[in-house]
């Protein structure tokens, strides 16, 4: 148990001082950026008085370096600031469209780690078969395929076309959960044919890999049937290389969202990240850019961990 808290310990450590370079890229890179903020938020019309006053208001008077641990600090606090265009707090504004983007990562993996999983078993156990190669083909196509131009698929086929799913996945505070479900179905399944594509390689190789083990030669010739090979003896024994794509299949599910909220107008914090983005409502930026981040980071460490507690090696370490 010491060991396992050590590793996970320094993976903890090792996050957060990624975490700490990524905050200072996301602050700076910012500051590069052409342009007065304060010039950009009262106008070209704005004097030289007003300017001055904003900026002082604003803390841009202050050296960068001053205003980046100021920054730092109250984002620690969960404090963002108020944003240049609204003039709400980050949080108020970003916490319900960051709900919003978990809600939807969770609906695509709720449907995508099941099916990838379960067609990872079955195209290997059927290995060099017409059904390997078909899913392998529709795989790579998936991968392949940009987020956007999928969206847009689905969008002609299932939303113009057909007219069973909605093309903007509009919501609001009155509907039932089953019109929720409904109205986000197509950027659900957008993620899901991303993700589940990746998962089901990764799920397939893994168990290949392990095919060629002793152990598992001393099944087969013991006459155990195929499937039961790959359930009892292979499978979990790959549950860590499985296990370390999902949850970072999930980390990209949280943080590569945008584009297809975009593409679905769908009210999440890529969505909110592209607003700002467009209106220069650079506390905001920084604020979804740290989000997105901290989440990657999260789910990575919670890969690391996961991978280390189904692998006995990495348990015990000598």
């Amino acid at each position: 148990m010491g060991d396992i808290l050590r590793l996970v310990g320094k993976r903890l450590g090792l996050g957060l001082g990624i975490l700490l370079i990524i905050s200072a890229i996301i602050f700076f890179m910012v500051e590069l950026l052409p342009g007065d903020i304060a010039q950009a938020v009262l106008g070209q019309g704005a004097t030289p008085e007003n300017l001055a006053a904003l900026r002082k208001e604003m803390g841009l008077d202050q050296p960068a370096l001053v205003r980046y641990f100021d920054w730092l600090t109250s984002a620690v606090m969960f404090d963002f600031g108020n944003s240049i265009v609204t003039g709400e707090s980050v949080v108020d504004t970003i916490s319900t469209r960051f709900a919003n983007t978990l809600f939807l990562a969770a609906y695509a993996a709720v449907i995508a780690v099941p099916i990838s999983i379960v067609l990872g078993v079955l195209v290997a156990l059927l290995r060099n078969s017409i059904f390997d190669r078909v899913v392998n083909v529709l795989t790579l196509t998936s991968i392949s395929s940009p987020e956007f131009f999928l969206g847009y698929i689905l969008i002609l086929y299932l939303a113009v076309k057909t007219g069973m799913f909605p093309a903007i996945a509009s919501l609001s505070n009155d509907m039932t959960f089953g019109e929720l479900l409904h109205r986000t179905f197509l950027p659900a399944l957008t993620l899901v044919l991303v993700v589940t594509a990746h998962m089901m390689r990764m799920t397939r190789a893994a168990i290949i890999n392990l095919l060629a083990s002793p152990y598992i030669e001393m099944a087969r010739l013991k006459g155990t049937p195929p499937w039961k090979v790959i359930v009892k003896h292979a499978l979990p024994n790959a549950w860590a290389p499985i296990i370390n794509v999902v949850a970072l299949n999930l980390a990209y599910l949280i943080t590569g969202v945008v584009l297809v909220e975009v593409v679905f107008v769908y009210p999440g914090i890529g969505q909110a990240l592209v607003d700002s983005v467009s209106k220069r409502d650079f506390p905001v930026v920084q604020a979804c850019c740290l989000i997105f981040a901290a989440t990657f980071i999260l789910l990575n460490l919670a890969a690391d961990v996961g991978a280390i507690l189904t692998n006995p090696r990495l348990r015990h370490p000598k």
